[in-house]
C-alpha cells in the first residue's frame, strides 16, 4: 500500500466531468501531497494545462466541449507540454478507445473504477 502521507511538489490537472468522482479523486490526491487543479471539460483542461504546466494530467475521455482525446492532442501540440505525463482515466475498455488514446499522446490508459494506490504507483513508474 502507498504511504498516504508522502509529500510531493507535483501538480496534477484532474480532468473529470462527473463532480463526485472529481471530488473524491482530488481529496485522495491532496491527502498524498499533490497540488490539484481541476477541469470539468476538455476546453478548460487545455487552457489550464497551458497556463499551469502541471507535471501530471489525469484525463477522462468522455468530456463536454472537447473530448479527452482531442484535448490531449491540443496539449501535446504545445512544445512546452512534451514532458507532461498524461494518463487516460476512463470507463471505456474497448480497444478502439485504447488505440485512439495511444495515438493522441497518452502515456497510459486506466479504466474506472480507479484503485488510487495502483494509479499513483503507475505515475511514479512513468515519471522515473
Amino acid at each position: 500500500m502507498t504511504d498516504k502521507t508522502a509529500i510531493t511538489d507535483l501538480t496534477v490537472l484532474l480532468v473529470e466531468d462527473y463532480e463526485d468522482a472529481r471530488f473524491a479523486m482530488r481529496l485522495d490526491l491532496e491527502s498524498r501531497g499533490y497540488r490539484v487543479i481541476e477541469a470539468a471539460d476538455g476546453k478548460t483542461a487545455v487552457e489550464l494545462a497551458l497556463q499551469e504546466h502541471p507535471e501530471i494530467i489525469l484525463m477522462d475521455l468522455s468530456l463536454p466541449l472537447v473530448d479527452g482525446i482531442e484535448a490531449t492532442r491540443q496539449i501535446r501540440a504545445d512544445e512546452t507540454m512534451q514532458n507532461v505525463t498524461i494518463i487516460a482515466v476512463t470507463a471505456h475498455q474497448e480497444s478502439d478507445f485504447r488505440q485512439s488514446a495511444r495515438v493522441s499522446g497518452f502515456d497510459a490508459y486506466v479504466t474506472k473504477p480507479i484503485d488510487m494506490d495502483w494509479l499513483l504507483e503507475l505515475i511514479k513508474g512513468l515519471r522515473s
